[in-house]
């Protein structure tokens, strides 16, 4: 039990030591990537728009010619 422990409290003696090296974003870049993100959302989301119509468009056209 003594030696599961000790890996447990080490393992987050690690975890806290990597916790400390990251960078974290200041609140410009954390902005900036947020209309990034959220500009390409609706880039995606228009295009998957365009075409979903089109292959429904497509499969009345060949539903309506059968």
């Amino acid at each position: 039990m003594k030696d599961k422990l000790k890996k447990l409290t080490d393992y987050l003696k690690g975890v806290r030591a990597e916790v400390h090296k990251i960078t974290w974003p200041d609140y410009r870049e954390l902005k900036d990537s947020t209309v990034v993100v959220i500009a390409f959302i609706v880039i995606l989301s228009a295009t998957t728009l365009v075409y979903d119509q089109l292959i429904k468009w497509v499969i009345q056209a060949v539903h309506i010619g059968a």
